[in-house]
């Protein structure tokens, strides 16, 4: 933690602590939300927790909420009076409200619906209805539209009006009679302008929307592309219902790199943060994926169980003290392979049909690698193992082949495997790890024995 903003944490804890809560708020009022509730999480218990909440000034109160986890929510939420629930989801922006209610049970959703206007109640049902993991899930409804026959100075009078309570007022959408986007002007464009020029002869047409039923990581990307701190949400007819913000972007970006990670890992994905999950969500999470992955071994124990009467002729048997490091470097290789190919494959950088190049690139890389590898291999095992181990120049040269192959191999299969997945609509991040590690080490086995049993006889 920044050394400065621990001084402040131990101020706060000093004036909850002694009582002074006059100083308490001045203190406040210096912090960012995220920090105060940083703060709460961290240094208070659960009881301290809603009393420091209540201490809250009315204009911090709701954005240091948005900001807590889902079960502090959630028991707020709880403890609340009417009154209290009713002034915290008023002074929320409607994403906000919806992104609460989706993490919430029944019980909970049914109380914020119940102290919410008419008006924002008809919104967030609206909003609901989208699916989870699309831009109209993650959009909100609160934004500034102008007409475009509208001048610049009548813009403003509109923009101080209504802008109170709207997300953002530094992108103003321009829209008809029946809600069609004609374009889009910012404040930097209005203040640069005459205040008798129309919005029509300055907005900018060449708008870059996004459709309510758009994937939310491909509306993340859109963002990282083109740079926007805000972007139009058009359903099919064309009509603006929505706009999605640059800090909606980056949740869904650190959502889905997080999600990323954690299948990669072996793991079910979870949304709680570490220290906030139990041993029993832990088990929950890992435990499918270990199971798997033992079934799968079963194979690697066929083949070593299928040639191992081979192999124990052979060589006097010291073939057996080559085997982990040889699957293991081909499931290293693959694994570079696999996590680069899913990378370009979230930012759309490569697609199926770039199958060719890809595999062309990384069997020319894979070639080269395990050249420089083998080659290292092979002087190891030749000038050292060879002083303490039974290693023959004919089982160097065993060795250092199969390295060569299984790490083309592991390669291939790697960069092969994600744009497969992806293809049939399935998430690339599940087969890279459990399944490329199984596929990888079951080759590599085959290959090592046939070879050692070829040459060797």
């Amino acid at each position: 933690m920044d050394r400065d903003l621990q001084t402040v944490f131990e101020k706060l804890s000093f004036c909850f602590e002694t009582r002074k809560f006059a100083d308490l708020r001045i203190v406040l009022l210096d912090l960012e939300p995220a920090d105060i509730a940083q703060f709460m999480e961290n240094n208070l218990n659960e009881k301290e927790q809603l009393m420091f909440f209540r201490l809250l000034p009315k204009e911090l109160a709701s954005d240091v909420f948005i900001e807590t986890d889902t079960d502090t929510q959630e028991r707020f939420i709880k403890a609340f009076t009417d009154k209290e629930l009713k002034a915290v989801i008023d002074d929320m922006f409607l994403d906000d409200t919806v992104d609460i209610i989706e993490e919430m049970p029944a019980n909970v959703v049914k109380r914020i619906l119940k102290n919410s206007d008419p008006e924002n109640r008809k919104q967030i049902n609206e909003l609901l209805v989208y699916p989870d993991d699309s831009a109209g899930s993650i959009m909100t409804t609160e934004y500034v539209s102008l007409s475009a026959t509208m001048s610049v100075e009548s813009a403003f009078e509109r923009i101080r009006r209504t802008g109170v309570n709207k997300e953002t007022i530094y992108t103003c959408y321009v829209t008809d009679r029946k809600k069609r986007l004609l374009g889009v002007v910012t404040v930097r464009d209005l203040l640069l302008a005459d205040k008798s020029e129309l919005i029509a002869d300055i907005m900018d047409s060449n708008v870059i929307t996004l459709n309510t039923l758009e994937d939310k990581e491909q509306v993340a990307l859109k963002f990282s592309k083109y740079d926007f701190i805000a972007m139009p949400v058009i359903d099919k007819e064309g009509c603006l219902v929505g706009i999605v913000t640059i800090d909606d972007a980056v949740d869904v970006i650190q959502e889905e790199a997080t999600e990323d990670i954690q299948k990669m890992a072996a793991m079910l994905p979870t949304e709680k943060p570490y220290l906030k999950q139990s041993i029993w969500s832990i088990w929950k999470a890992r435990v499918p994926w270990l199971l798997l992955l033992m079934i799968s071994a079963t194979f690697t124990s066929m083949i070593l169980s299928h040639y191992e009467n081979s192999l124990a002729l052979v060589a006097n048997g010291v073939l057996y003290a080559f085997v982990p490091m040889l699957m293991g470097t081909a499931g290293n290789a693959g694994n570079q392979t696999s996590v680069t190919v899913i990378r370009a494959l979230a930012l759309g950088e490569v697609e199926f049909r770039n199958v060719l190049k890809v595999i062309f690139k990384e069997l020319g890389a894979s070639f080269v690698l395990g050249l420089t590898v083998s080659i290292a291999c092979f002087l190891k095992l030749w000038l050292i193992d060879s002083l303490y181990n039974k290693v023959t120049i004919e089982v160097a040269f065993i060795v250092s082949i199969v390295l060569l192959l299984a790490i083309m191999m592991a390669k291939l299969v790697g960069c092969i495997l994600p744009l497969i997945a992806k293809k049939c609509k399935l998430d690339p991040a599940v087969v890279a790890s459990p399944f490329m590690t199984t596929i990888v080490d079951v080759l590599t086995l085959v290959i090592y024995c046939v070879i050692s049993i070829a040459i060797l006889g």
